[in-house]
This record gives structure tokens, sequence and C-alpha cells, in this order.
């Protein structure tokens, strides 16, 4: 596929896992395909919140590895965040932006329960 080609391509919905697959107040990594090509996306699951599910980055530009689906979840002034298990930054779960340096934000994507599927725009 040209370059061309890939920026024209429309996101649609996809099927990424069921909610049997998710971990509560924590986060799994899965693969989905996206106009750019396969990615890897860290999803994560807080039941009890207005919104129930995210899906941002995988990958940490701090440490270069895929690790933001093992981060420690919480939230800092009501906002849901993520801490890398690394170097600890912390990101936006609504946005993918870095608390600690505003030049770096994670990717981010529409996520939703369809029943018991898990549903991801890509």
């Amino acid at each position: 596929m040209t370059t061309a080609a890939a920026k024209t391509m429309t996101r649609t919905w996809q099927l990424l896992c069921t909610r049997a697959d998710l971990v509560p107040f924590s986060g799994v990594a899965a693969w989905v395909d996206t106009t750019d090509g396969p990615a890897q996306v860290a999803l994560f699951y807080l039941p009890g919140h207005a919104q129930e599910l995210y899906a941002i980055d995988h990958h940490d530009p701090f440490s270069g590895a895929n690790v933001i689906a093992r981060g420690i979840v919480g939230d800092i002034k009501g906002e849901p965040v993520v801490a890398s298990p690394i170097y600890k930054q912390h990101f936006h779960l609504t946005d993918g932006q870095c608390l600690e340096d505003d030049s770096v934000t994670l990717r981010t994507w529409p996520v939703s329960f369809k029943g018991d599927e898990v549903w991801i725009e890509a």
C-alpha cells in the first residue's frame, strides 16, 4: 500500500476483545489495525466511572518500550491517568497528554462496549 493510499483510508470500528478479557482498574495490551498499519494499544477498563474504557498507545516514548498497559492506573485532580512503569511519567487516559512534559502526547482511540464486546475505532 502506498503512503497516499494509506492517508485516504478512513477509520472503522473493529472488534478488539470481550469484557471478560479486561482486568478492572488495570490495563491490557492488544494489537489493532490502523490507517498507519498495526499498532499496539493499551486498553484500560475503569468500571463505575462515567467513561469506563480508554485506549491509548502502548509504546512509552520515554523508555522506548511497549509497557503502558502495565502502568499504574489512578487519578490526578479527578482525571484518570496511567503512570508508565519504567520512568513513572503520567499520561491522561482521556487524551494521552503527558503531565510532566507538555510536548509528549500518546495517541488515543475511541473505544466502547457493544454488549460484552469491546470495539475500537482505528
